[in-house]
């Protein structure tokens, strides 16, 4: 089994047992504020989990679909959208291959999936977004900092400096998550 298939089944495993720390089930205020600052449009969340921030986007209006590797987070995503008689087209699927998934989004989210990807795999992923993001549109990512270059998952200042080169960063808070980790909020936009 590779590092990709075990990950996959330990995602699975998580979301069938209990309450991974990442799914908190609350929308955060970031993207509440990108809501009710750019009109509706459509949006993809990367790495959507169980769905909490795509229903949050459908309930404001916006054509959203949701991908996870995780199938049980996306039987729950599609539970909880059909319990709110929401359309919303979930799939599982690696996040750095989206073949099936036809652009173009407004917004393209990813809040804590990047991140956690093998850097061997990322430019895979930045050029899934390339193609998937319409001009002008925002890739709103949240990330783990990271200062050594073989701890995961984050992300270095150089690799921030260098997806710098693809998107434009039009803003960017730094703080801290709820465990004290150093964490970004990003705002890309595709030029």
């Amino acid at each position: 089994m590779n590092s990709f298939s075990l990950r996959r089944l330990l995602f699975n495993l998580w979301y069938t047992f209990r309450r991974p720390p990442w799914d908190s089930g609350i929308t955060p205020p970031e993207l509440w504020q990108f809501i009710r600052e750019k009109p509706s449009g459509r949006a993809i969340d990367l790495g959507c989990g169980t769905g909490t921030n795509a229903i949050t986007l459908a309930q404001n209006g916006w054509h959203v679909s949701g991908v996870d590797f995780a199938r049980v987070a996306i039987e729950t995503a599609r539970r909880k959208a059909r319990q709110q008689n929401l359309e919303i087209s979930f799939s599982v699927e690696d996040v750095t291959r989206l073949p099936d998934v036809i652009g173009p989004f407004d917004l393209v989210l990813d809040i804590g999936c990047f991140h956690g990807i093998q850097p061997t795999r990322r430019p895979v992923y930045l050029k899934t977004i390339s193609r998937i993001l319409v001009h002008g549109g925002t890739w709103l990512l949240y990330a783990m900092g990271r200062t050594e270059p073989n701890s995961m998952p984050g992300l270095l200042e150089q690799e921030i400096d260098e997806i710098s080169t693809r998107f434009t960063l039009q803003r960017r808070e730094d703080g801290f998550d709820p465990g004290g980790r150093r964490a970004s909020w990003f705002w890309f936009v595709r030029e």
